[in-house]
């Protein structure tokens, strides 16, 4: 997707996140599992994570973390005419969660829809929102955010799981802007030959809820550390680089970048590849773990609060999901 040659800007105008109120360090982590602390820093780069309350609700996440970009960009309820929610761990199956928010915002029509692309769902959310805006002038704001309670998933006792996840939320509003604002282009790759690789099996059509007695197993995440690795190294880089030629910008002219926060050490391998210097990206992992959908929205609005990015500057975010799916959008940026 390009946007070099259209008329229209769309900007991101407001970012903002929620985090749960508790977090299990490594070394509590450690006394469920057969590693030590060290190893998962050592691994991963993350030294705690953050965890939802038994209470709390992705919809309720949502709902903080849209209100914050909602103030940061300066516009109310009336001006949403589009909500993306990028989960797999809504409240329900269904109805979506970007019903809810949209319920709970108090927006009036509007479009809605889930996204549901694993940990490449926002990038392929903005994408969504902005080519919606380019074919419908009457969409002015769109709501994107990114939700995931990956915690009630897990397997306390599982090193490929339990070291990782975490939960959160972040929203981003795109606006309307001068040609040069926002959006320059993206680019999406799939690889499905490891489709099994990362998985939450329970609860979907193959194994409904109301089903047979199945192993518990089904019903908690499973994922394949190495073929992640794997995946992540060999196909985002390239990915990266084409969202940059859809930009009509090079990847050394890009001036900050914005990671899904799986796995600090995954992210600097990716920057070394690229031959990009690890002062031009700002993580979060090593304190706040990898909240799937909500890690680089998470990672954006904190960036923002810390003003590592400068308006004018491009911004390239980049993310890998499950399945396994892979994107990059470049943007210009308009503070």
């Amino acid at each position: 997707m390009s946007r070099k040659n259209v008329e229209d800007g769309f900007p991101i105008i407001g970012v903002g996140h929620h985090l749960p109120d508790n977090f299990i360090t490594n070394e509590s982590l450690c006394e469920n599992l057969d590693v030590t602390p060290e190893w998962i820093e050592h691994k991963t780069g993350i030294k705690r994570r953050y965890v939802a309350a038994k209470g709390d609700s992705v919809s309720e996440y949502c709902l903080s973390a849209s209100i914050k970009a909602m103030a940061k960009a300066g516009i109310s309820a009336s001006d949403i005419d589009l909500i993306i929610v990028c989960t797999f761990a809504g409240d329900y199956v269904f109805p979506p969660v970007s019903a809810k928010l949209h319920h709970d915002l108090g927006v009036s029509g509007a479009q809605i829809m889930d996204i549901s692309v694993n940990c490449t769902g926002v990038v392929t959310g903005l994408t969504c929102a902005t080519d919606r805006m380019s074919n419908d002038p009457s969409i002015k704001n769109s709501l994107v955010v990114g939700a995931e309670f990956c915690t009630r998933f897990i397997d306390e006792t599982d090193p490929n799981t339990a070291i990782f996840l975490s939960d959160g939320a972040g929203a981003i509003i795109v606006g309307r802007g001068e040609c040069s604002e926002g959006i320059l282009g993206s680019a999406f790759y799939t690889d499905s030959s490891n489709y099994e690789s990362v998985r939450l099996r329970g609860g979907g059509a193959r194994f409904p809820m109301n089903g047979a007695d199945y192993s518990p197993d089904i019903y908690r995440m499973e994922m394949n550390g190495l073929a992640t690795w794997k995946q992540a190294i060999t196909h985002l880089p390239p990915v990266m680089r084409k969202a940059c030629e859809n930009a009509g910008v090079k990847i050394s002219e890009v001036d900050f970048f914005i990671f899904h926060q799986a796995n600090l050490r995954m992210i600097e391998y990716i920057m070394r590849k690229s031959r990009v210097s690890e002062s031009k990206t700002y993580t979060n992992v090593a304190d706040v773990g990898n909240s799937g959908a909500a890690s680089l929205p998470i990672a954006l609005s904190e960036a923002c609060e810390k003003n590592l990015i400068k308006n004018g500057d491009v911004v390239l975010l980049a993310a890998v999901g499950a399945g396994f799916n892979f994107g990059a959008s470049v943007w210009q940026w308009q503070s």
